[in-house]
């Protein structure tokens, strides 16, 4: 996929705010209903869904679940000279919620009705006990993203309120959810679900696919709508309005959840031929128009939370910049090749901040990195809330941000006892274009009073055609050390600022 251009960034960034009267569909039904039905159930208590599911289906285990295969010849629209395809998930293990999934069209809604014969279950030995009436644990959207006349999945709803999308010759990775609920607290979190979906028939020659959902949790009510629109760089625009039964502590929206075990920045490495595994190496925030942010990840002992605070967000997104195969050296789950997720508000938010959070991971099973923009001025019971926003799922963000990118972070233990020494590389066109005896200078910022700075200095480097700053410095506690760090030259700032946190364990 070729680089973003710089219409496309502006695009990005400015795009027009969508709106009520853009969100009802061609059959009558429409955002207006789901919400409706959201307000409606935050005016009652919120009551878990009653087990239906078979106890020996919650006892499966994932490879027992994923033997369980849809049959492709029972995909909603096959046949129909559509080009777009729905598959439904099989509930069992981890999704233990059935989801109740509709189509819409110009003759009204029609509920999908769910069978065994729909599936294969492979070494499974219970096909002829499951429920004829069961229902589906989620679905997944199919259309020739890679090549023509070929289906190839390009979204899954499934589990919770998480969903995941893809664009041309990318394999899957981080996920998208509709809403989070103390992310992050000590009181632990809460996992709102989407209890029912609106799938709308699209046109022959439709590009993209309309999808209704409301969602439901202890604390909260909400309706969704989702336009699919699969390419190079898949773009889901999302219009949702949430209802709160009760105050919400922490509110995340428009949520990323990603995974970090380990990468060029890590300290300490478990015994594996992969030199880095992770879906995500770094979250961008755009704070305004003139100022980008880049934060490596980290996988800590315990977790950290990290919190950007602006008046009017431009933009925030979990991103897979290195993709290099040579530095995760792993054919199977081909990390090279996962997602970054770029999320661009539609209107003003007003103020609030982009928040950070970083779990402890053992394994790479676990999802442990999570950001979304949490609003100053909290929801309010009985009031619903609306937020508009622009979800791209692409490979490369070259031009994303408009200065110079870190594109490396290296840690390792400093010259002098107790210091820390970093290593880190930027890129960019414009670095590029400056000669070795160029005078830059790197402007580091130390949080007050936190950490003294030992020395730095600024090379060319000639592989990359880029500049990479060394500098260390010595903690004075044994506290967090924020670190901020960019370069200039005389007046002119030249990269992205790149933002750390030093934690003690570190």
């Amino acid at each position: 996929m070729p680089s973003l251009s710089s219409l496309s960034v502006a695009l990005l960034l400015l795009a027009a705010p969508l709106g009520p009267a853009a969100a009802e569909g061609r059959s009558g039904f429409g955002f207006s209903d789901v919400a409706a039905l959201a307000r409606s159930a935050a005016k009652a208590p919120f009551q878990e869904p009653k087990g239906r599911i078979p106890d020996y289906l919650l006892k499966l285990s994932d490879d027992d679940w994923r033997d369980i295969r849809f049959h492709p010849e029972h995909a909603l629209w096959r046949g129909q000279g559509l080009p777009f395809e729905v598959e439904f998930f099989h509930p069992g293990g981890l999704y233990n919620r059935i989801v109740r999934i509709n189509s819409v069209d110009a003759r009204g809604v029609h509920p999908l009705a769910f069978s065994p014969g729909q599936f294969d279950y492979g070494r499974n030995k219970f096909a002829s006990q499951v429920p004829q009436d069961l229902g589906y644990a989620g679905w997944r959207l199919h259309y020739p993203i890679n090549e023509p006349g070929r289906l190839d999945e390009v979204i899954v709803f499934l589990g919770a309120s998480y969903y995941r999308a893809v664009g041309r010759h990318q394999a899957f990775g981080l996920s998208a959810r509709g809403v989070a609920v103390d992310t992050g607290l000590p009181s632990g979190e809460e996992f709102p679900w989407f209890k029912e979906f609106w799938i709308v028939t699209p046109a022959k020659a439709a590009r993209s696919v309309e999808v209704y959902a409301l969602l439901e949790s202890r604390r909260v009510a909400g309706a969704y709508r989702f336009t699919i629109t699969p390419g190079p760089r898949t773009e889901v625009d999302v219009q949702a309005r949430l209802f709160p039964r009760a105050p919400i502590a922490l509110l995340g929206v428009a949520p990323l959840t990603s995974m970090y075990l380990y990468g060029e920045n890590s300290q300490s490495r478990r015994a594996d031929f992969r030199p880095e595994v992770h879906d995500s190496d770094g979250l961008l925030v755009a704070l305004s128009t003139s100022t980008w942010l880049w934060r490596p990840l980290l996988n800590p002992k315990r977790i950290n939370v990290s919190v950007f605070r602006t008046a009017h967000l431009k933009g925030f997104g979990l991103q897979q910049r290195d993709r290099d195969f040579d530095h995760y050296q792993d054919l199977e789950t081909r990390q090279d090749l996962r997602p970054s997720s770029w999320v661009v508000p539609q209107g003003n938010w007003g103020p609030g901040a982009v928040e950070l959070v970083e779990l402890p991971s053992p394994e790479e099973i676990y999802d442990n990195i999570v950001a979304f923009w949490s609003p100053q001025q909290p929801l309010q019971p009985g009031r619903g809330t609306s937020f508009f926003y622009k979800q791209y799922w692409y490979d490369e963000d070259r031009a994303l941000s408009p200065q110079g990118r870190a594109v490396a972070t290296r840690h390792d233990r400093g010259a002098s006892p107790g210091s820390h020494r970093f290593v880190i590389d930027f890129t960019g066109e414009e670095l590029a274009g400056l000669p070795a005896d160029t005078v830059l200078r790197g402007v580091i910022t130390i949080g007050s009073g936190s950490a003294e700075l030992l020395e730095q200095q600024v090379v060319k480097n000639p592989v990359t055609q880029g500049w990479r700053l060394v500098f260390q410095v010595r903690p004075k506690s044994e506290q967090p050390v924020a670190l901020q760090a960019l370069l200039t030259r005389g007046p002119q700032t030249l990269t992205e600022t790149w933002s750390y946190v030093l934690l003690p364990e570190s």
